[in-house]
């Protein structure tokens, strides 16, 4: 559906958590208008509805994902099949209702648990500032393979985490460093450099709101079995701690992090 100027830059104005649910609804109801371009009053019209029907609106939980296989060239790990399995475990889990127990008045948007997945490093998703950000990695590992020392890996590497050791004749890479993109690994033509450990690196506590803190990562590389038993030690954590509507980041302390960081510790 096409918009106006004027509606794109009001619709820019609204909270970017919410932004997808509103455009939804404005083009929907533009639709059911017979209309087919969205102009300045339809995005007023669904935005002064929408806040004050927005109870009404909130399930308990809301998940994203990045652009996926039609939009990211970048892409590490397909998250599609596990996004919808996270939202069935939400939806299963009734937040909502716990919400609902726990929140004194009405429920805002800002209540809802929130999980994300972004198909890379890039983190496009903002995994970062979520309750519980999930991220593609695949680490690079080194093989028996003899290296020429083209320098291709080195070249390929966005954030200097890939050197050569002309002594020994192999690819360095600085665990620190590496953000496990897996860029160098196509870029290696001998194959010195191959996959190690394909999954997700999964963030912890994150939020924006008057006290923004980032999200911390797990120190693992979790298949998507792992990552939906994260998933749902996390939302049990929630419902067993959070009062009156307290978001997880503010109630998962560093001690439960680390708690959790030794539970799911890799072998």
């Amino acid at each position: 559906m096409k918009w106006t100027a004027e509606a794109q830059a009001a619709i820019k104005k609204v909270p970017f958590f919410v932004r997808k649910k509103v455009i939804a609804r404005v083009e929907k109801e533009t639709a059911a208008a017979g209309k087919s371009i969205v102009s300045l009053a339809e995005v007023d019209a669904t935005r002064k509805q929408y806040l004050t029907r927005m109870e009404s609106d909130v399930k308990g939980y809301q998940t994203d994902i990045c652009f996926g296989p039609g939009g990211c060239p970048n892409r590490v790990a397909d998250g599609e099949s596990l996004h919808q399995r996270i939202e069935a475990l939400l939806a299963k889990a009734d937040l909502v209702g716990f919400l609902k127990r726990q929140v004194k008045g009405e429920l805002k948007f800002h209540h809802e648990f929130r999980v994300t997945i972004a198909e890379c490093p890039n983190a496009c998703s903002q995994p970062q500032i979520k309750d519980i950000g999930i991220v593609g990695a695949c680490r690079p590992g080194i093989t028996d393979t003899p290296c020429t020392l083209c320098g291709g890996c080195a070249e390929a590497c966005p954030d200097d985490a890939v050197s050569l050791d002309p002594v020994a004749c192999r690819p360095v890479i600085d665990a620190g460093a590496c953000m496990r993109c897996g860029k160098c690994i196509p870029a290696c033509p001998t194959g010195t450099i191959g996959e190690g450990e394909r999954g997700y690196t999964i963030y912890l506590a994150g939020k924006l709101g008057r006290h923004p803190k980032l999200a911390r990562p797990l120190p693992g590389i979790y298949s998507p079995e792992e990552v939906l038993d994260i998933v749902s030690a996390c939302v049990q954590f929630y419902k067993e701690n959070s009062r009156n509507g307290k978001r997880f980041a503010e109630i998962f302390t560093q001690e439960d992090f680390d708690r959790f960081a030794e539970r799911f510790e890799k072998p």
